[in-house]
């Protein structure tokens, strides 16, 4: 994990997800890449041409001050950290940036519970998730602990998510984690034996990895909901960070069905890493 981008509105939320990029930096020895996007579009459709490019000027002037303001913490001492600034919110760019500069991850801020209802409904927070091409980790709180020792993937085990598994469970190394893979049966929605719960899993893992050496690490646990079970399941293990899977650009879809992944970063005090498929 060498270059890690964090986009930086000045808030607190995007204080916490800097401060988090700046504790796996160091552990690390990476390079971050902070990253301000100007609100322009506005100006650029109201102002004439040359007024338009003064007002650019100075917007990003004020920006590069402030930016320099903001960098200025403690817990960024003895990191490197490389400041951006991109005229447009355009929301793609942070995609670009980060192929750009080939880098492997994109950790970001974003409100608590109540305020993520937003996150699915156009926020900018979704919309970097929905373009980026590599894993983003959102982070909601002030996180005294950035130690990811303990990680909860929930899984299908459908065969379109092997590979998102398979690059979740290498950053999880890279953390120096525990990847605990949690399948959760429900009574309403396609119940299975204990027997079809094993032979899913193993021959997902077999797909995966070439063998089912790790069936006796997964753990299956019913519950009533999928969220419920995947929010049980990761206190009930002490879990530092919930992982799930994204389609992308089709929108923020888990592997499963309807809005679970809504449900759990709205629930969820946990950090949450997406991982695209």
């Amino acid at each position: 994990m060498k270059t890690i981008i964090v986009p930086v509105d000045f808030s607190e939320h995007s204080e916490y997800a800097l401060k988090a990029a700046a504790a796996l930096a160091k552990k690390r020895d990476s390079e971050i890449l902070a990253l301000h996007m100007l609100d322009m579009h506005v100006a650029s459709m109201n102002e004439s041409g040359s007024y338009h490019q003064e007002q650019t000027a100075f917007l990003l002037q004020f920006a590069k001050k402030r930016f320099h303001n903001f960098l200025k913490k403690e817990y960024l001492e003895d990191v490197k950290v490389t400041p951006i600034i991109k005229h447009f919110k355009v929301f793609s760019e942070v995609n670009e940036v980060a192929k750009k500069e080939n880098a492997d991850l994109i950790v970001m801020g974003s409100h608590g519970a109540t305020g993520l209802k937003e996150l699915f409904l156009g926020s900018n927070t979704e919309k970097v998730i929905r373009f980026s091409e590599i894993p983003v980790m959102i982070v909601k709180n002030d996180l005294e602990n950035f130690d990811f020792e303990e990680v909860v993937y929930a899984t299908d085990f459908s065969r379109e998510s092997i590979g998102a598994y398979l690059q979740t469970k290498s950053i999880v190394d890279d953390l120096g984690g525990k990847l605990h893979v949690l399948y959760v049966n429900t009574p309403y929605d396609n119940f299975k034996t204990t027997a079809e719960m094993h032979q899913m899993a193993a021959e997902f893992l077999i797909a995966a990895e070439g063998n089912a050496e790790k069936l006796k690490e997964v753990s299956f646990v019913c519950d009533r909901t999928i969220e419920k079970g995947i929010l049980n399941f990761a206190n009930s293990v002490g879990a530092d960070l919930i992982a799930v899977s994204t389609h992308g650009r089709k929108g923020l879809s888990h592997v499963f069905r309807g809005s679970l992944s809504e449900d759990i970063a709205n629930h969820a005090t946990l950090p949450i890493l997406t991982v695209k498929m």
